[in-house]
């Protein structure tokens, strides 16, 4: 009997597809192509260790499947699991649309109930992006995102920065928001932030060693494109290009991870760690 919360297996063979920045999209791609590059490696890497083609991925909060169809193009596996219903209805026709219907399966539920929906120890790899600052309990949901890992899996963790919102809020001249953020314990600036929670790196790199994981790699995301006005990217040649390998580069300097909007944060089991 299949497992109904499995996808079915597809029998295309993966697709050469990259993850890197989407010339249609210039400056979404710009804030997310540092995590798709090493999401993809982290995932190719599984994949060959394992001796597989395609990987179980699971997608925690995963929406409408940004994240979750360029993966399933990728030719993994990805079940997505989300609170909401348009998230998922919208997840639906994203992947129709880009010929991975039968390579993506979206779920209702959430972290904090992940194995009412979801097997424990089931998936090579979880992506847990944007979750974390709204559920109840970050350290119960990394844990239940570790404990759906097959023995050797990764998790990618992606969270909002607390540095990246102290930093924006002073150079629009909000100095008393940035002050606020920079002494809440949660990270915000006043009744009016969208947030509920932000992190330094050490907050979640505690997060993932206190669930049983490595940390590969931490990585800062967007350092700076949210800062940069954007008609200098969008009206200067060869701006966007430029500005991209600048966020490439410093995307792993410890310095940079402090003033980052988000932060990106690998984690890999214990035996993961050891091949």
């Amino acid at each position: 009997m299949s497992d109904p919360m499995r996808p079915p297996v597809s029998h295309h063979h993966p697709q050469s597809t990259s993850l890197r920045a989407d010339p249609s999209r210039p400056r979404a791609s710009l804030r997310t192509a540092v995590v798709w590059e090493v999401l993809q490696d982290a995932l190719d890497r599984r994949a060959k260790a394992a001796g597989r083609e395609f990987l179980d991925v699971l997608d925690t909060g995963g929406g409408s499947g940004k994240f979750a169809v360029p993966v399933a193009r990728l030719g993994h596996r990805v079940t997505v699991v989300d609170p909401s219903p348009n998230a998922l209805f919208a997840l639906e026709r994203r992947a129709a649309e880009a010929d991975v219907a039968d390579r993506v399966q979206g779920v209702q539920g959430d972290i904090h109930g992940l194995f009412d929906v979801v097997e424990r120890g089931g998936y090579d790899a979880v992506l847990c992006h944007g979750v974390l600052e709204y559920v109840d309990d970050p350290t119960e949901g990394v844990r239940n995102a570790a404990a759906a890992l097959r023995t050797e899996g990764v998790l990618s963790l992606l969270a909002a920065g607390l540095g990246g919102a102290v930093l924006a809020r002073a150079l629009a001249g909000h100095f008393k928001e940035a002050r606020q953020a920079l002494g809440d314990p949660h990270g915000r600036w006043g009744e009016g932030d969208p947030v509920p929670r932000r992190f330094t790196a050490e907050q979640l790199t505690a997060l993932v060693e206190g669930a049983g994981l490595t940390v590969a790699s931490v990585h800062g995301v967007r350092v700076f494109a949210d800062l940069v006005p954007g008609v200098l990217v969008d009206t200067e040649p060869g701006a966007l290009d430029a500005l991209l390998k600048l966020e490439e580069a410093a995307a792993e300097l410890p310095a940079f991870h402090s003033v980052a909007t988000q932060l990106h944060v690998l984690g890999e089991t214990r035996s993961a760690a050891g091949t």
